[in-house]
């Protein structure tokens, strides 16, 4: 199969997909795409690149629908904004290469990987993926609580999701097939691409810094990426407030017979009303962080069985 691959390389007949989430990067998306057509051109005589708008607020869509008038760039114009994860869902859903890319509009990922991806591609691996080599551009602690939660997502899940591994990937026609028959609604992207398995391969490389724009990626949608995440691919909250639930049973049943006996043996002694306050704040504060947790699952259960779609199209141009 490799040999196969490496003479579709070599004589450029891979079709190639690309699949582009966008939010509001109207200042920098024409040229963007001016220098994603050029590279793609020198790999493959067979190409497309789908613009994903998720939802933009500013003149991003008119930006890009003058490139789709050349048969090569597509765009689906969601409705509103879904999320990257259910963006990068719709292209994914779209695609129709031997191969497809994902990439960023901020000029972060270096375009100057993807001949190294296809090289990879054709030695047999059916997923690529970049690797950060560090992340000097971040802060210490956010960097600190990055890897910090990867760690717990290991130690959580039974997947093997790549520390500093994002989106920035490359997947055969068949991994992008099993992708698309993953059907939920609150979907982890970097922990499906570890579920799905396939023969796969890191490479590093070095973030650039944005050309024009902001990160859209506040606290908020990272922690709430970080619970979907822990949600989607693992049990064990549960099951550690389930232990915890069980230690303070046997406390306070050690507790119950200690106060028995004593009782017993030297009588009763004046309760103390501070010592009644503390442990009844303290199993209070248990009881709710526990329904707490139970309760994202719930919520999970709850958006699936809706069985609304994952996203709907506005316009489509180009296909």
């Amino acid at each position: 199969m490799s040999s196969e691959r490496q003479q579709q390389l070599n004589a450029k007949q891979v079709k190639i997909s690309c699949v582009v989430p966008v939010h509001n990067e109207a200042n920098g998306i024409a040229a963007f795409l001016d220098q994603l057509s050029k590279t793609l051109a020198e790999l493959s005589n067979n190409y497309e690149i789908i613009i994903v708008d998720d939802g933009s607020s500013d003149d991003s869509v008119s930006n890009i629908l003058p490139f789709t008038q050349h048969g090569t760039v597509k765009l689906l114009k969601l409705s509103r904004n879904f999320g990257k994860e259910t963006a990068l869902t719709a292209g994914l859903d779209h695609t129709t290469g031997d191969v497809t890319i994902i990439i960023d509009a901020d000029f972060q990922h270096p375009l100057t990987m993807l001949p190294e991806f296809l090289n990879y591609w054709a030695l047999g691996y059916d997923m690529v993926y970049g690797v950060r080599a560090n992340r000097k551009d971040e802060s210490k602690f956010k960097a600190c609580i990055t890897n910090w939660y990867y760690q717990m997502l290991s130690g959580f899940t039974q997947i093997n999701i790549v520390p500093n591994a994002g989106d920035f990937r490359l997947l055969a026609r068949n991994v992008v097939a099993a992708l698309n028959q993953c059907e939920e609604r609150d979907r982890f992207m970097k922990g499906l691409y570890a579920w799905v398995g396939f023969k796969s391969f890191g490479v590093p490389f070095e973030v650039a810094a944005r050309t024009t724009g902001q990160s859209s990626w506040g606290f908020k949608r990272l922690a709430e990426l970080a619970i979907t995440g822990i949600t989607s691919f693992s049990n064990l909250p549960l099951r550690i407030w389930g232990v915890v639930g069980l230690i303070i049973a046997c406390f306070a049943f050690i507790m119950a017979l200690w106060i028995f006996v004593k009782t017993l043996m030297f009588g009763v002694d004046v309760p103390g009303y501070a010592s009644i306050m503390v442990a009844l704040f303290f199993f209070c504060g248990i009881q709710l962080l526990s329904i707490g947790v139970l309760g994202e699952y719930i919520a999970k259960i709850f958006n699936e069985v809706k069985r609304r779609p994952k996203y709907i199209i506005e316009h489509k141009s180009g296909f």
